[in-house]
C-alpha cells in the first residue's frame, strides 16, 4: 500500500530526510516515532505529496508519487494541527470538504463525528473549540470518506486520557477493516495499542526497525 525507497529531502541546504526506506502493508498500522525535528512530519507530507522536492521513490497504491500522481487516492490525513474555517460549525466545516467530491452526505458526516464524540448538532463554531476537540474533528475528517489509508501525525493531542484511549479503539477498529494505518506519535502507548511495527527516526535516518 505505501512503499518509500531511499528517500532524501534537502531545504535550505539542509538534510531533512536521509534514505529513508519504510513499507505498510494492507491492513496494517505502522508507527513513526522520534523525538522534534526527526522528519516525522516531513516523511509524512512527502508521502501524501506536499512535498515533492525529495529525490529516492515513493508510492502509494502502486502509483509514484509527484510523478504518476500528485496525491495518494483514498487517504484521510491528519498532519500537525488540523486547520478548519474558524467562522462555521464542526459540521458545516466537514461538509465543505465533503461537498468537493460529493461521496458522502449528512448522513456519514453525523456518523463520524458522533464517533469521535462530537455532537454535530452543535452550532459552536471552531474559533471557540478546544484543541482536543479540534483534533477529534480532524480525526472525522479523515475517516468519514471511507479511505483506505490513514496518515495520521500525532492525532491525539491535546485529548485527555479517557478520549485518546476511545481514539485509539476507533483506529484498531479502522485497522480492523483492512485499513492501512501511518501513525506518528510522541506517546508510546498509542504505538503499542495500535502499531503492528515501528519506524525509529533520528535526525531524518531510520535508525530502528521494531
Amino acid at each position: 500500500m505505501i512503499r518509500v525507497e531511499n528517500v532524501s529531502l534537502t531545504l535550505n541546504r539542509r538534510g531533512i530526510l536521509k534514505e529513508v526506506s519504510l513499507w505498510a502493508g494492507r491492513g496494517e498500522a505502522v508507527g513513526l516515532v522520534g523525538g522534534n525535528g526527526s522528519g516525522k512530519t516531513m516523511l509524512m507530507k512527502c508521502i501524501c505529496g506536499f512535498q515533492t522536492a525529495f529525490t529516492g521513490e515513493i508510492e502509494v497504491f502502486g502509483e509514484k508519487i509527484g510523478k504518476e500522481a500528485e496525491f495518494p487516492k483514498s487517504t484521510g490525513f491528519i498532519l500537525e494541527t488540523p486547520g478548519f474555517m474558524p467562522y462555521m460549525s464542526g459540521y458545516e466545516n466537514l461538509k465543505v470538504l465533503a461537498d468537493i467530491r460529493k461521496k458522502i452526505g449528512k448522513k456519514e458526516i453525523f456518523s463520524y463525528m458522533e464517533l469521535v464524540g462530537l455532537d454535530p448538532e452543535d452550532k459552536k463554531k471552531v474559533r471557540k473549540y478546544s484543541l482536543g476537540m479540534k483534533q477529534r474533528l480532524g480525526i472525522a475528517q479523515a475517516l468519514m470518506e471511507d479511505p483506505e489509508i490513514l496518515i495520521l501525525d500525532e492525532p491525539f493531542n491535546g485529548l485527555d486520557k479517557g478520549m485518546a484511549e476511545k481514539m485509539r479503539d476507533v483506529l484498531n477498529a479502522e485497522k480492523g477493516k483492512g485499513k492501512t494505518i501511518l501513525l506518528a506519535s510522541h506517546n508510546e502507548k498509542d504505538i503499542a495499542y495500535i502499531c503492528d511495527h515501528t519506524y525509529e527516526l533520528d535526525a531524518g535516518r531510520v535508525v530502528d526497525v521494531a
